[in-house]
C-alpha cells in the first residue's frame, strides 16, 4: 500500500507543479528559470522517477535517468513518504538528513532550485496584507525602532505608520497607583528612524547592482592602496558570485583555515532569518572563517565592572527590570537620572512607549534629578534638578555621595549587614581610613565641578527618600558614562549605591520606567540572539530554547581563530594582536586573553564585510582606513544596502535589499539570549510577520539569498538551506517552534501580520526584580540566570558571586588585581587616562568630546541615505548646500572661540579632523562638546591641513584604547579635542 502511495505521489508531482504554475505567477517565474533533470528514487532502485524541467514546463518519466543533474535517494518507502509530505515534520526531515537516510546527490544548485520550487508551491496560496479603500495594500513589518504598517500601491511603498491595536487584539494592562489608574495607549509607538525608512528604501545611495572596483582584477593587479579612492563598475551577479566563491576556495587552499575573516556591525535590519546571528553565522560556519571577537559596546562598564559585585553575567552585568514600573509608580519618591536620556535613546529597539510612563510619574509628583554634562531631552521634558558634571568624573561624585550617607547614617545598615560582604573595607576607603583621604563632597568638587553643597544636599535628600536610580539609557546600561575610561568604576558605584540603599525593597531599584511593564514572559517566541537558522549552539543563545524547539541541522565553525573587533586594524597592519573574551556565561571568562593569529591558523587575507557601516560607531575608526588598504588583505567584499562609510573601501560590493523587500519573522524588541526579555520595555508584546512588501529594487537580493547563491557554487547550498528552504519556509518553521500555533493559525497570522500576546492576569503579577533578595527568599523572577553551578550554596538562593552575597569588594577582581592594577577589587577613583589629568594633551585639546547614541537614527541605520532624518535640524543642518553633523557646545566655550550658531567648525585631535556645524546651547556644561556617534557619511576632502572628514564620523577622533589592561571595553567618551572655526578652504575632494 505504501509503495502504491509513493508511486502515485511521484506520478502526480508534475501535475501539481503545473497546476501551481497556472494559479501563481511566482511559481511560473521560478519554473522558467530552471533547466534541469531531477530524479527521485529509492536506494534499491525499486522505485525511480525523473523529471525534466525545461522552458517553463515539467514532465515526469518512469525509470532511471543515466545522468540526472540532481537526485534525492531515499533509504526506503517510509523515509520517502515522510520527506515528500506537503507540510513535512521537520524533526523527521532533519533526522533523515543528519543520519543519511536520504542522500542529496548531483549539482548543488539544481537541488537547491528544486527544493525552493517545492517550498514555493506550498506557500504560494498564502494571502497577506489588507486591501485599503484607496487601492493600496497594507502590510506589516518590523524595524529596529518598532512595528509599522507599510502601505503599498502599484508595487511602491507610499507611506508607513505605527500600528494601532484593534478590538480583536489582546487587552492592555492597567496599573493602580496612589489612587489613580494607568493604562497605556493602544498603539505601538516607534522611533524616528523607523518612520523615515521609506526614504531609505528609495534612496539614491542604494546599491542596486553588483559592483567591482575598476582597478581591481582578481586575476591580475589588485591595487589595495586604492580602496576608498577608485570608482566602481557594474558587473553581473554571475561574475560577482564566481569571484567571491573562487576567492573563498583560493584562501582555503593557498593559506589554509582562518584566511577568510568576517567583520559585521553590531546591529542591522530586524528579523530572525536575515540577522547576522542567523544567516551570516550559518554561512560563516559552513565555509570556516576567522570570527570577529565582539565586545558589549553599549554596556561596557556593566560587563567589565558592575557584574563582579552581584553577578548577572547572562545580562551582560545589567540588573533586571521585572515588575519595576508598578513598583516605581506605587512606591518611589524620586528618580535619579544619571547619564540617562531615554527620550533620546528610546530604550533598545523600542519607541516612545516609556515616555507615557515617565509622564505618569511626573503626574504622581515623583521628583526628578538629572546628572549629565548635557541638560538632555529627558531633563528638558520632565524637569527637575539638573546637575552638570565634568564628563568622565562621575565616579568621584558617586563616591562622595556614599561618603555622605555614612557620615549622616542614612544608608540601610540592616540590608548591608545581612546581604553584603566587604562593606567595612569599602567604608574605610570612603572615610579615608585606608588612604588618608576622606572622599568628602569637597574632595569631589575639584574633579567634577559640582559644588560640594549640591552633592551634600543630594545625598541627604536621596538618603531620606525611596529612590529609583536610572543609570544609563535603559535605567541601567546602554551608553553614557559606562563607555569611558572610568565607565567600569561608575557602573560599579551605581550598584554599590543601590546596595547601600536596600536594593530590591519597595521603591528602591534601578530603572527610568523604560522597562518593567506587566507582561506574560512564559509565552515563547525566539529572539534574534537565539541564532535564528544558524544552528550554532556555541556562538549564539540557541541552546536555551531555539535549538530544542526548532529541528534544524547544527552548524559548527571548525576555525577557532578570533580577531578582536577593536584590535582589527592592529591585527591586519601589524599581523598580530590580542583581546579579552566576551562570554556571557561566566564572569571569570572575561579575564581570558586570546591572541591573533592562533597557532596553526592563517592570518586573514580575505575580509567579508556584512551589514551596517562601522566607521561611525567603532572607536578610533581612522585606523580602519589603513587596515583596509593593507596589502595583506588581498580581497575585500562588502554585502550592503547603501553606499556609505567603509562600503567604498571594498573590491566587490554585493547589493542586499531592505527588510521591506524580503520575508522574515520576529518579535518587537526581543533580543533573548544575553539580554533576556528585552521586550519588557514595550506596552504590548507584538510578534510580527515581516511581509515582503515590494520586490527587491534593481538586482538587489536578500542576505539569505546572497549567502545561498555563494554557497551553491561551493556545493554547500543544500546544506545551508536544508534542502532548498526559502525564507518564507523558514518563517513557518520559526512560527511552529514558538507558542504562536496555540493561539493563532499560520494562515491567519500571515494574513494579519502580527499577534499581540496578552499580559498576565492582575491576580498573578510578575515579581519585582531583587525583591526576593531583599527579603531573603529564593529567586522568583522568570530569567534563565544564574546558571545552576553559579549558586555558591543552595540552588536558587543568593547571588552568583563567590560569597553568594553582594560584594562591595569583589572576590573575582581580587583574584586578578595584581595583573591589572587599574582594575582594583576596591573600587578606587582613578581619573581618566584621557581627560583633565592628561597634562600637555589636555592643554592642547581642552574639550571633552561625548559621542552619544543618536536620537534620530539607529547607529548608522537612519542617517544619510537621503533620509528624512537629515532634514531634522537637531540631527544635521544644511550649510552651503551640504548637510553637516551637529556638535553641541556651551555659550562660554563658543564665545571664547569666536563662534556663532551653525558656524562650521573643525573638531580635531592627533587622531583626525572632522568638520561639523556648531550648535551653541545653554544646555551644555562648559568644557564639554557633544555629538552623536553614528554618522553614516564618511566624506573625506583634501585641505591645506590634510584630509578631513565632513560627513560627521566623530569616532575617527575617539581613542581605540581599552578601558584597562584586562577590561577590553571601548572608551569613546574619554576623548579630548579642540574646536576651531573652519575656513571652508578645500583643495580638492577625495574619495
Amino acid at each position: 500500500m505504501k509503495t502504491l502511495v509513493l508511486r502515485t505521489i511521484l506520478t502526480a508531482l508534475p501535475l501539481v507543479i503545473r497546476s501551481a504554475a497556472r494559479r501563481h505567477r511566482s511559481v511560473r517565474q521560478k519554473l522558467k528559470t530552471g533547466n534541469w533533470v531531477v530524479q527521485l528514487r529509492l536506494r534499491d532502485n525499486s522505485i525511480s522517477r525523473h523529471f525534466v524541467i525545461k522552458g517553463g514546463q515539467v514532465t515526469g518519466h518512469a525509470g532511471l535517468h543515466p545522468k540526472p543533474d540532481g537526485e534525492m535517494v531515499f533509504k526506503n518507502v517510509d523515509i520517502a513518504l515522510g520527506m515528500l509530505k506537503p507540510s513535512p515534520n521537520y524533526g523527521f526531515v532533519i533526522d533523515a538528513l543528519k543520519n543519511f537516510k536520504v542522500m542529496a546527490m548531483g549539482r548543488d544548485d539544481c537541488l537547491v532550485w528544486f527544493g525552493q520550487l517545492m517550498n514555493m508551491i506550498n506557500n504560494a496560496g498564502l494571502d497577506c496584507g489588507a486591501r485599503m479603500p484607496d487601492g493600496s495594500v497594507r502590510y506589516t513589518n518590523l524595524t529596529n525602532g518598532g512595528p509599522v504598517y507599510v502601505f503599498v500601491k502599484d508595487g511602491r511603498i507610499i507611506r508607513m505608520t505605527p500600528i494601532d491595536l484593534g478590538s480583536d487584539d489582546a487587552a492592555s494592562w492597567t496599573i493602580f497607583a496612589r489612587g489613580k489608574s494607568f493604562t497605556p495607549m493602544r498603539r505601538a509607538t516607534v522611533s524616528p528612524h523607523a518612520l523615515a525608512l521609506k526614504a531609505t528604501v528609495y534612496s539614491d545611495k542604494r546599491i542596486l547592482y553588483p559592483m567591482k572596483r575598476v582597478d581591481f582584477d582578481p586575476n591580475g593587479e589588485r591595487n589595495p592602496q586604492n580602496r576608498g579612492k577608485s570608482s566602481y563598475e557594474r558587473i553581473s551577479w554571475d561574475e560577482a558570485l564566481d569571484i567571491v566563491a573562487s576567492e573563498i576556495q583560493r584562501m582555503k587552499t593557498q593559506y589554509g583555515p582562518g584566511a577568510v575573516g568576517v567583520f559585521h556591525s553590531a546591529h542591522q535590519q530586524w528579523g530572525n532569518i536575515n540577522y547576522w546571528l542567523s544567516s551570516l553565522l550559518r554561512f560563516s560556519n559552513l565555509i570556516g572563517t576567522t570570527r570577529m571577537g565582539f565586545s558589549p559596546t553599549s554596556w561596557e562598564g556593566w560587563y567589565w565592572g558592575a557584574m563582579h559585585h552581584f553577578g548577572n553575567n547572562l545580562r551582560l552585568g545589567l540588573p533586571g527590570f521585572y515588575g519595576t514600573v508598578e513598583d516605581c509608580l506605587k512606591e518611589a519618591e524620586m528618580i535619579v537620572f544619571w547619564s540617562s536620556d531615554p527620550e533620546t535613546t528610546n530604550g533598545l529597539y523600542g519607541g516612545f512607549e516609556g515616555t507615557q510612563r515617565r509622564l505618569w510619574a511626573k503626574d504622581l509628583g515623583i521628583e526628578f534629578v538629572h546628572i549629565d554634562p548635557h541638560c538632555n531631552k529627558t531633563a528638558q521634558l520632565l524637569g527637575g534638578k539638573w546637575i552638570p558634571i565634568k564628563a568622565g568624573t562621575d565616579p568621584a561624585m558617586a563616591i562622595a555621595i556614599m561618603y555622605q550617607w555614612i557620615v549622616d547614617g542614612v544608608y540601610d545598615r540592616e540590608y548591608v549587614e545581612k546581604n553584603t560582604t566587604g562593606f567595612e573595607e569599602w567604608r574605610d576607603y570612603l572615610l579615608g581610613v585606608s588612604d588618608g583621604i576622606p572622599k568628602t563632597p569637597e574632595w569631589q568638587e575639584a574633579e567634577t565641578g559640582v559644588p560640594a553643597k549640591d552633592v551634600r544636599s543630594l545625598a541627604q535628600i536621596w538618603g531620606g527618600k525611596k529612590t529609583y536610580l536610572a543609570a544609563g539609557g535603559l535605567g541601567a546600561g546602554y551608553g553614557g558614562i559606562c563607555r569611558s575610561a572610568t565607565g567600569a568604576q561608575w557602573a560599579r558605584c551605581m550598584v554599590q549605591m543601590m546596595a547601600m540603599q536596600g536594593w530590591g525593597k519597595p521603591g528602591v531599584n534601578f530603572g527610568n520606567l523604560q522597562y518593567g511593564t506587566p507582561m506574560d514572559f512564559n509565552f515563547y517566541f525566539p529572539g534574534y540572539a537565539e541564532g535564528g537558522i544558524s544552528g550554532d549552539v556555541i556562538n549564539s543563545a540557541s541552546v536555551f530554547n531555539n535549538y530544542t524547539r526548532m529541528p534544524h541541522v547544527v552548524s559548527v565553525n571548525p576555525c577557532k581563530q578570533v580577531l578582536p573587533r577593536q584590535q582589527f586594524p592592529e591585527g591586519i597592519i601589524e599581523g598580530k594582536c590580542s583581546g579579552y573574551v566576551w562570554d556571557g556565561m561566566s564572569m571569570e571568562a572575561q579575564f581570558q586573553r586570546y591572541d591573533y593569529p592562533l597557532p596553526g591558523y592563517s592570518p586573514v587575507h580575505m575580509l567579508y564585510r556584512f551589514g551596517g557601516s562601522s566607521f561611525g560607531t567603532v572607536a578610533n575608526s581612522e585606523r580602519y582606513i589603513e587596515a583596509t588598504r593593507h596589502p595583506s588583505l588581498e580581497f575585500v567584499v562588502n554585502q550592503s544596502i547603501w553606499m556609505e562609510n567603509e562600503v567604498q573601501f571594498a573590491d566587490l560590493i554585493l547589493p542586499a535589499c531592505t527588510s521591506f523587500e524580503r520575508w522574515d519573522i520576529a518579535e518587537s524588541a526581543n533580543c533573548a539570549g544575553f539580554l533576556a526579555h528585552n521586550q519588557n520595555q514595550l506596552n504590548h508584546r507584538m510578534v510580527m510577520m515581516q511581509h515582503k512588501c515590494i520586490e527587491p529594487l534593481g538586482e538587489s537580493k536578500s542576505d539569505y539569498q546572497i549567502f545561498l547563491d555563494i554557497l551553491s557554487r561551493l556545493g554547500l547550498g543544500a546544506i545551508f538551506s536544508e534542502g532548498g528552504c526559502d525564507e518564507l519556509t523558514w518563517c513557518k518553521r520559526i512560527f511552529d517552534s514558538s507558542d504562536l500555533p496555540k493561539k493563532i493559525s499560520w494562515k491567519k497570522f500571515v494574513k494579519k501580520g502580527y499577534y499581540v500576546v496578552p499580559p498576565d492576569p492582575e491576580e498573578t503579577p510578575v515579581p519585582v526584580d531583587m525583591r526576593w533578595y531583599a527579603e531573603g527568599r529564593s529567586k522568583d523572577v522568570p530569567e534563565p540566570a544564574p546558571l545552576p553551578s553559579q549558586y555558591a550554596e543552595y540552588f536558587g538562593k543568593g547571588l552568583p558571586t563567590q560569597s553568594g552575597k553582594f560584594e562591595f569588594v569583589p572576590n573575582s577582581l581580587r583574584r586578578i588585581e595584581k595583573e591589572d592594577p587599574d582594575r582594583p577589587a576596591l573600587n578606587r577613583y582613578i581619573p581618566s587616562w584621557e581627560g583633565s589629568h592628561s597634562g600637555d594633551l589636555f592643554r592642547k585639546y581642552p574639550l571633552q568630546l561625548l559621542t552619544a547614541h543618536p536620537a534620530y537614527s539607529f547607529h548608522t541605520y537612519g542617517d544619510g541615505k537621503s533620509s528624512h532624518i537629515n532634514q531634522i535640524k537637531d540631527h544635521r543642518v544644511l550649510v552651503d548646500g551640504y548637510s553637516y553633523w551637529l556638535l553641541r557646545m556651551s555659550f562660554e566655550d563658543a564665545a571664547s572661540r569666536g563662534l556663532r550658531q551653525h558656524d562650521l567648525v573643525a573638531v580635531k585631535n592627533d587622531r583626525a579632523t572632522v568638520i561639523c556645524a556648531v550648535d551653541i546651547s545653554p544646555l551644555m556644561a562648559s568644557g564639554v562638546v557633544k555629538g552623536f556617534g553614528s554618522a553614516a557619511e564618511f566624506d573625506q576632502i583634501q585641505t591645506p591641513e590634510g584630509l578631513v572628514d565632513r560627513g560627521g564620523c566623530l569616532n575617527l577622533l575617539t581613542p581605540g584604547r581599552m578601558m584597562t589592561q584586562t577590561a577590553a571595553g571601548i572608551s569613546p567618551n574619554s576623548c579630548l579635542v579642540e574646536v576651531k572655526k573652519w575656513d571652508r578652504v578645500v583643495v580638492k575632494e577625495a574619495a
